[in-house]
């Protein structure tokens, strides 16, 4: 079984260039990087290799002496990973000099200082290396000048980590340096990814070529999905507050679960659209959009006191085109009542009815009541997705089908499942079936099958075309 690699925790006060420095040592854009103070909220964590040497690196939110309840929270989870951390990179801007809050941040990591580097970010060009020294008198050590956006300096930090990780059993890297080619040449994963996941066959392990079942959560903003996601996780992994937009990255983690291990994505809330979206909601959008894309199920996160508003409707039809599966959450049930219950179910079947095949799971992600049902319809919908028929039966439950309704004005000749992820079956047909006919089809190989919650996608090719 591959080890665990060590964790490398980025910390520091907001804007001081954290998530441009995780974005260059890992080599692609993950984190949201813009010029405003508090973009990253939530612990991010990724895998990075430098020589051989692999280890999880760990975006977090800025420290912020005297702020309001959020930014305590937000302090917290910092704290929290530079705590679990086996080395700590304390970011400084070697522009601004030290500042009463990077003095605040050096004294709770004081204690630390064997596994401290102090990162003086933003050294540009000679002259403000030679300022980097200034950073010394926080007595965290001397710091080593970088520019993460340039890469200046980047090769020298990662020796220095590497260093201070000492050897370990990690799998070999490609070597290359980032400062010289701009993205180290890895290819890092999400963490939690690189790990051997064994070979029990109860483990929901998705299509070839992926390891784990990935499972998003999306919704609004402000219905709940961090606290979901917390509760799923077992951890405070997220910022759970009432402001809506806390969560601005897809956070990735792995868990084991009663039904297998799973990874699961907690993503930011969708309210704009694509081309309207500016900035760092813009960018918010996109890892949104990018998780349900690579998600082998999704978790479409409702607030039951709302209900069922028209931006979950075009939510569920992009998951729906992405063609994985849904499952549909009533958060917040323990605060509505039995009238508004069935006001609720009306709103699904009305607004929702084009998923039919998505179950709804009612559940309070902040006192776990119905939490313990995700998990069965978790692994139900994950293996309908991957769910195979033998052509001969298919072709036998098709003929038992037109036998008892045939198609009007033309019949099905053959059929075969040309893809699984979603289950893809190709009708072969003398004319073209009406879309009527086809939901028909559906319903009855759903229910010869026992398909269940997963898309089910039906083609027809015309007999000589």
């Amino acid at each position: 079984m591959t080890p665990t690699p060590p964790v490398v925790a980025v910390v520091g006060r907001p804007n001081v260039g954290k998530s441009t420095l995780v974005n260059r040592i890992v080599g692609r854009r993950v984190a949201i990087v813009e010029e405003h103070p508090g973009v990253t909220r939530d612990r991010l964590e990724l895998e990075a290799d430098w020589r051989g040497r692999r280890f999880r690196l760990v975006d977090t939110g800025g420290i912020v002496e005297g702020g309001g309840e959020l930014d305590e929270k937000v302090g917290e989870q910092a704290l929290r990973a530079a705590e679990a951390a086996e080395v700590i990179l304390v970011v400084l801007d070697v522009a601004t000099g030290p500042t009463a809050e990077d003095e605040a941040v050096a004294r709770r990591l004081r204690r630390r200082r064997g596994q401290v580097i102090v990162v003086a970010n933003k050294a540009d060009s000679a002259r403000l290396e030679a300022e980097a020294w200034e950073l010394a008198r926080l007595g965290l050590g001397d710091p080593v000048p970088v520019s993460a956006l340039h890469g200046r300096g980047i090769g020298d930090l990662l020796d220095l980590v590497v260093e201070h990780l000492g050897p370990g059993a990690d799998q070999p890297g490609t070597g290359a340096d980032p400062a010289a080619t701009g993205a180290d040449q890895a290819a890092p994963v999400p963490a939690g990814a690189g790990g051997s996941e064994g070979s029990d066959e109860e483990r929901l392990v998705p299509a070839e070529g992926r390891e784990l079942a990935a499972v998003a959560i999306v919704g609004r903003p402000n219905v709940g999905k961090s606290t979901l996601f917390n509760r799923l996780v077992g951890e405070d992994r997220t910022i759970v507050h009432d402001i809506a937009g806390t969560t601005r990255d897809a956070i990735d983690t792995v868990v084991d679960t009663p039904e297998g291990r799973l990874r699961f994505i907690d993503t930011a809330g969708l309210r704009r659209r694509a081309r309207t979206a500016e900035g760092r909601e813009y960018y918010s959008l996109v890892r949104s959009l990018a998780a349900i894309d690579r998600a082998d199920v999704s978790l479409l996160v409702l607030d039951a006191v709302d209900g069922v508003s028209h931006q979950e409707q075009r939510l569920a039809e992009r998951i729906d085109a992405a063609g994985s599966p849904i499952i549909i959450v009533c958060n917040k049930w323990d605060l509505v009542d039995t009238e508004r219950r069935l006001e609720l179910a009306d709103e699904i079947e009305d607004r929702l009815g084009f998923i039919t095949y998505a179950p709804v799971i009612r559940v309070s992600a902040k006192t776990g009541l119905g939490a313990h049902r995700l998990y069965p319809a978790l692994r139900q919908a994950i293996e309908a997705y991957h769910r195979r028929v033998p052509t001969a039966k298919l072709n036998e439950a098709l003929k038992l089908a037109q036998a008892v309704h045939a198609a009007p004005g033309g019949r099905v000749l053959y059929a075969v499942q040309g893809a699984v992820d979603p289950p893809t079956v190709t009708l072969f047909a003398t004319h073209r079936l009406h879309p009527s006919y086809l939901r028909y089809l559906e319903r009855s190989l759903r229910e010869q099958f026992f398909i269940g919650p997963t898309p089910l996608k039906l083609r027809v090719r015309v007999r000589g075309s």
